[in-house]
C-alpha cells in the first residue's frame, strides 16, 4: 500500500498530511507551497465570467440563510472544477473552522489547485493551514514507517528528502535534524521551555495527545464528540445538537455511525477482495499459459524442424534421383558415340584397304592382268562411293549437350506458399438474411464463412418448428442449404457452426424462418404409377388403360389441416376414380384404398363409398359428372379424413386416428381426368354442418 502513502507533490511518505474537499491529499508543507494569490487562481474554464459574478453575488446572503442552506450537500463540485463550501465558516470534520470561503468573495486572499484533479479551493489570509488534517492517514504512515524501520526525516531541511532527524519538538510537532535544530530552534529563550523528545518517541506522544484531543468537541471544551450529523457529516457533542445548525438534522450515535460505515467499508473490501483474488488467479493462469506457451513452442519448432528435415531429405533423395537420371542419359549417349565411333572406323578401315589396293592394283602394267580385275574394282568403288552416305551418317547419332532442363518453378513456388494456418476451431459464421427464405414447405438458409479461420465443413442444424430440440440436416462445405420435407405453418428456427480437424467452432445466431400457411403443389410423375399421362404443368392426369393406377401429390403432409380440390375435366365411362391420400410406398397398380397404405372415397354417376385395406363402407348417394369437383380435407390437428362434392360433404368423417405422412392420392383409369387445384382454404365449420 505504499503509493497510497506517498505526496503527490513531493513524492514521499506524507508528513502533516491534510484533506482537501475533493478527498485527496497533500503534504501540509506541500499545500501551503501550492497556494497562490486568489487573484491569480485558474478561473473556471466551463461556466462563462458572468455566471461567476452572478454566482459571488448570489453567495453574499448566505450567511443569513445558511439554516436552509446547511440542508445541501456541504461540498458543491461544479463542472468547473472550484471546490465551493455551503457553508463560509465549516468544512467537512470541522464545524467550526475558518476560512473555506465562495469563490470570489474579496475576502478570499489565497486559492489552492489540487494536483490531482485540478479542482481550485479558496481560503483567507490562513490558506492552507485552515485545512483539516487527516489523522488516520498520520496514524497508518507511522505505523507504516514503524513496520519498516524507516527513518523520520527533518521537516526543514532545504533538500528533500531532508536529513535524518533527531529530535521531534513536542510543542512545535517539527521534526529536526543537528544542523537545523541549531538554527531553527536554539535552546533558549521563549523556545527554551519547548521538550524535545528522540523522533519514535515524540510521534507516539503527539498521538497519545491528539487522540485524546480529537475526542473533545473544538467548539465546546471538556465535550466529548458523542453523536455525528448526518447531513453536515461532522461530528458534535451534546451541547451542538441545541445549534441551530444542527436542529432539523438527522443525528446518530457517533459510533453507531463509526461501525456502520466501517461494516459497509468491510463489505465493499469483502467485494473488491473478491475481484483481487480472482484477478490473482487470474495472472496465475496467465502465468501457467505462458509456461504451457513456452512448452507448447519448443514441441512446435521440433515438429517443424523435423518437417522441414524431412522435406530436405526429401529433396536430397530427389536430387539423387535426377543425378542418376542425368548419369544414364550421359552413358547412353556416350555407348551410342562409341558405337558410331566403331562403326566409322570400320568403315573407313574397309574403304582404306580398297583404297590402298586400287592404287597397288593401278600401277600394274600388265594390260591383261590389270584388265582382269579391272571392271570388278571399278565396280566396287562405284558402289562404296554411291553406298556411302547410306552407311556412313554425316551427322552424330545423339547430341553432345545436356537435353534436359530441370523444371523447379512449381516446387519452388510450393516453398515460398510453406507456411503456418491457424488451426484452431473456426468462429461462428455469419447468416446472410437476405439471402435465407422459405417456400411451401421448404427453407433455404445461407451463410458466409467465418473471415480468419480456417474451415472444412459447416453443420446446419434445425429445431422441430415448435420450439424443440435441434436436429442437424446439413454437413457439407456448402454455404448455402435448402431443407424440403417441413411442416406447413411452422416457424422452424435455424443455426449453422463451422468445423474443422481441431474441433466445431461457436454456433452463429438464430434464424426464424415460417413456412406457407396453405400448401401448393403438383402431381409427381416420378411418385405416379405406370401408363399415366400428366399435363405439361403436372397439375392434370389421366390413364389410357383399364386398370386404376395411383398418381401422388409432390408433398407429404404430418400436420396441420389441409385442403385440395380435384376438377372431373372428363368421365366418359362406367368407372369409379379414387380419391383420397396415402402412404408413399402404397400400391401404384391398383385402386387407391385397395392396400392399407391408402385412404380413398371411390365414386361413380350416383353414389360413393369410403374404402381402406379393401374395406369398402359408408354409402352416400350423389356422384359425379365431367364439371364436378371433388374435396379432400386433412385435418392433421384432429388425424382425420373428409371429402367433399360440389362443395358439399359427401357423407359423414370417412377415417379417424391418422397418424403419420400422407400424399395427396388419386386413381384413374380409361375414360377418367381430372386436375388439381391447391392452396385453397379449409372449408369453415359452418360449412360441414
Amino acid at each position: 500500500m505504499e503509493d497510497e502513502l506517498r505526496c503527490p507533490v513531493c513524492k514521499q511518505l506524507f508528513n502533516n498530511p491534510v484533506l482537501l474537499p475533493c478527498y485527496h491529499t497533500l503534504c501540509l508543507n506541500c499545500a501551503v507551497h501550492l497556494q497562490q494569490s486568489a487573484s491569480s487562481a485558474h478561473q473556471p474554464t466551463s461556466q462563462p465570467p458572468s455566471e461567476t459574478s452572478d454566482t459571488a453575488q448570489s453567495t453574499e446572503g448566505a450567511s443569513a440563510d445558511y439554516q436552509e442552506v446547511d440542508k445541501l450537500s456541504i461540498l458543491s463540485e461544479t463542472d468547473s472544477g472550484v471546490v465551493c463550501n455551503s457553508r463560509p465558516n465549516s468544512y467537512v470534520g470541522t464545524p467550526n473552522m475558518q476560512g473555506l470561503l465562495f469563490p470570489p468573495l474579496a475576502t478570499s486572499a489565497l486559492s489552492l489547485a489540487c494536483p490531482v484533479c485540478q479542482k481550485v479551493v479558496y481560503f483567507d489570509e490562513n490558506g492552507a493551514h485552515n485545512l483539516p488534517k487527516y489523522r488516520a492517514m498520520q496514524n497508518i504512515v507511522d505505523k507504516y514507517g514503524e513496520l519498516k524501520n524507516l527513518t523520520l526525516k527533518c521537516q526543514l531541511c532545504a533538500e528533500q528528502p531532508g536529513q535524518d532527524a533527531t529530535v521531534l519538538c513536542e510543542q512545535c510537532e517539527v521534526l529536526y535534524c543537528d544542523s537545523c535544530r541549531e538554527n531553527c530552534h536554539p535552546p533558549r529563550g521563549p523556545l527554551a521551555k519547548h521538550t524535545l523528545l528522540e523522533p519514535l518517541a515524540g510521534k507516539a506522544s503527539l498521538r497519545t495527545r491528539g487522540k485524546t484531543k480529537d475526542l473533545q468537541c473544538a467548539e465546546h471544551e471538556d465535550e466529548p464528540l458523542s453523536m455525528y450529523c448526518m447531513v453536515c457529516k461532522v461530528p458534535v457533542c451534546a451541547i451542538c445538537l441545541h445549534d441551530t445548525r444542527h436542529t432539523s438534522h438527522d443525528v446518530q450515535a457517533i459510533n453507531t455511525m463509526c461501525k456502520a460505515q466501517k461494516t459497509e467499508l468491510s463489505q465493499n473490501l469483502q467485494q473488491l477482495s473478491e475481484r483481487a483474488r480472482s484477478t490473482t488467479e487470474f495472472i496465475q493462469r496467465l502465468k501457467s499459459m505462458t509456461d504451457k506457451l513456452n512448452e507448447n513452442c519448443v514441441e512446435f519448432e521440433e515438429v517443424v524442424i523435423s518437417q522441414c528435415d524431412a522435406l530436405i531429405e526429401a529433396i536430397e533423395a530427389r536430387k539423387q534421383q535426377l543425378l542418376e537420371y542425368i548419369r544414364q542419359d550421359k552413358e547412353i549417349k556416350v555407348r551410342v558415340l562409341k558405337e558410331q565411333v566403331a562403326t566409322c572406323t570400320c568403315k573407313l578401315q574397309h574403304t582404306t584397304g580398297l583404297l590402298q589396293f586400287c592404287i597397288e592394283a593401278l600401277k600394274e602394267t600388265d594390260s591383261a592382268a590389270f584388265l582382269q580385275v579391272g571392271s570388278m574394282l571399278i565396280n566396287r568403288v562405284a558402289n562404296v562411293d554411291i553406298t556411302w552416305h547410306k552407311d556412313m551418317t554425316a551427322s552424330p547419332r545423339v547430341s553432345s549437350q545436356c537435353d534436359l532442363t530441370l523444371d523447379d518453378k512449381s516446387v519452388a513456388r510450393a516453398i515460398d506458399q510453406l507456411n503456418f494456418i491457424q488451426m484452431k476451431p473456426p468462429s461462428a459464421p455469419s447468416i446472410i438474411p437476405e439471402e435465407c427464405s422459405a417456400e411451401n414447405n421448404s427453407v433455404t438458409v445461407a451463410w458466409q464463412p467465418p473471415p480468419t479461420s480456417y474451415v472444412e465443413g459447416y453443420v446446419l442444424e434445425l429445431d422441430d418448428g415448435s420450439g424443440g430440440e435441434f436436429r442437424e440436416v446439413y454437413c457439407g462445405k456448402e454455404t448455402i442449404c435448402t431443407v424440403d420435407g417441413l411442416h406447413f405453418n411452422s416457424m422452424y428456427n435455424a443455426r449453422v457452426k463451422a468445423f474443422n480437424s481441431t474441433g466445431e467452432g461457436e454456433y452463429s445466431e438464430l434464424i426464424g424462418l415460417q413456412t406457407a400457411e396453405v400448401a401448393w403443389f403438383t402431381f409427381d410423375p416420378c411418385l405416379g404409377g405406370p401408363d399415366l399421362s400428366f399435363s405439361e404443368d403436372n397439375c392434370s392426369v389421366s390413364c389410357e388403360g383399364y386398370e386404376h393406377r395411383v398418381a401422388l401429390g409432390s408433398v407429404g403432409f404430418s400436420r396441420g389441416v389441409h385442403y385440395w380440390e380435384f376438377t372431373v375435366d372428363r368421365y366418359d365411362a362406367d368407372t369409379d376414380p379414387s380419391f383420397g391420400v396415402a402412404r408413399i410406398d402404397c400400391i401404384k397398380d391398383q385402386m387407391l384404398g385397395k392396400d392399407d397404405k391408402g385412404w380413398s372415397m371411390y365414386i361413380d354417376k350416383q353414389r360413393s363409398w369410403f374404402m381402406h385395406a379393401n374395406i369398402h363402407d359408408q354409402r352416400s348417394e350423389g356422384g359425379i359428372q365431367p364439371g364436378s369437383t371433388v374435396g379432400v380435407l386433412l385435418d392433421l390437428d384432429r388425424h382425420q379424413l373428409s371429402f367433399y362434392v360440389n362443395e358439399e360433404p359427401q357423407g359423414p368423417i370417412a377415417f379417424q386416428d391418422l397418424y403419420g405422412v400422407f400424399y395427396p392420392a388419386v386413381s384413374v383409369n380409361r375414360g377418367v381426368s381430372v386436375t388439381l387445384h391447391t392452396a385453397l382454404d379449409p372449408p369453415s365449420e359452418s360449412d360441414d354442418t
